[in-house]
């Protein structure tokens, strides 16, 4: 099979092409012949090696966390899905590798892809998709009547999650550039700033929950948009020790992310409000009940370009600029 590879840690280093052996498969694994998959910024973060303490891939690997396709054979304990079945999802950790035109997976992170979708489109789904459901409906619990905001609305992981909070009954926020303003307001958002010439911490207060993915500094200043009980979950860190156990770090490891988190801990308890480090999992149930609700015309996939197979790296090129509205797909075959 014909896969991108990187061959060793480096930021902004190239994708190499290259002929690999096809994956073999285990007893619970699904062969998937991926006909898209998605780029997204923790493609740029893997390659350039800023989690390899706790997502150690040995070069040369395969990037990718993003897929739709069509089953090529089942592993001898999978029941739930068969040759020929159009799938989508999200392999779990380690197991990543969706920038090539095979891969095997955990029959439990796939899903059947939302019958209303195109390939394309159904890829630009399980990465955003299942961070956003993490964030508000496992961890958050938003509830109808309550106050969410969003960061970065335009973005992926933006225009998921104003939908799904909508569905979920909220009043929504977000912050985005003035011409992206009608986009974020046909997805549902109720109260839009635009980050270039408005400040969101003078404009909301007494908010339930932040979904923050953006800087330090914009993180800081989320608590203060909080109302007391908020919670302020983060997808783009600091770490916190609950994260740390769950991926069974050593000892040192977990002394590193506690003292990096104690600042914003710090702040969150002066403030009563609860931060959160959520960095989202596989689950292939989840993404079962996303495709009910976008079969069914709650949530819409927003998918700004795709790029042919041969253009993936200048793909991962174009999501490094920050400049993509909702997703960038590549269709690999």
């Amino acid at each position: 099979m014909k896969a991108f590879i990187v061959e060793k840690y480096k930021k902004k280093g190239a994708l190499r092409l290259a002929n690999l052996p096809d994956p073999e498969i285990g007893a619970n694994d699904v062969l998937v012949r991926i006909h898209a998959t998605a780029v997204n910024l923790l493609d740029s973060k893997v390659r350039d090696g800023e989690f390899k303490l706790f997502l150690p891939y040995r070069p040369p690997f395969i990037l990718g966390h993003d897929l739709a396709g069509t089953v090529v054979r089942v592993g001898a304990n999978v029941r739930q899905f068969k040759a020929g079945d159009e799938v989508y999802g999200r392999p779990r950790d380690l197991r990543a590798g969706t920038f090539a035109e095979l891969i095997s997976v955990d029959a439990a992170d796939l899903a059947l892809k939302p019958n209303g979708l195109s390939m394309e489109q159904a890829a630009s789904i399980p990465l955003v998709g299942l961070t956003a459901w993490q964030a508000l409906v496992e961890v958050g619990k938003v509830k109808p009547g309550q106050k969410v905001f969003i960061q970065a609305g335009s973005g992926g992981l933006g225009t998921f999650a104003i939908q799904l909070a909508k569905h979920l009954g909220a009043t929504v926020a977000t912050t985005t550039s003035a011409v992206n303003v009608d986009l974020v307001k046909s997805l549902g958002a109720d109260v839009v700033i635009d980050y270039r010439t408005q400040d969101f911490e003078q404009m909301l207060s007494g908010y339930d929950l932040v979904l923050n993915s953006q800087d330090a500094k914009t993180l800081a200043k989320s608590l203060n948009v909080l109302k007391p009980g908020g919670k302020l979950i983060s997808v783009s860190g600091p770490p916190d020790v609950p994260f740390a156990k769950s991926l069974r770090l050593n000892l040192f490891l977990r002394f590193v992310i506690r003292m990096l988190s104690r600042g914003i801990l710090k702040k969150a308890k002066s403030r009563s409000v609860d931060y959160s480090f959520l960095f989202m999992r596989a689950e292939g149930h989840q993404l079962a009940e996303i495709a009910t609700l976008i079969d069914s015309g709650v949530i819409r996939p927003v998918v700004d370009k795709v790029f042919p197979f041969s253009q993936t790296a200048e793909a991962l090129a174009y999501v490094e600029t920050g400049r993509a509205k909702g997703k960038v797909v590549v269709s690999v075959s």
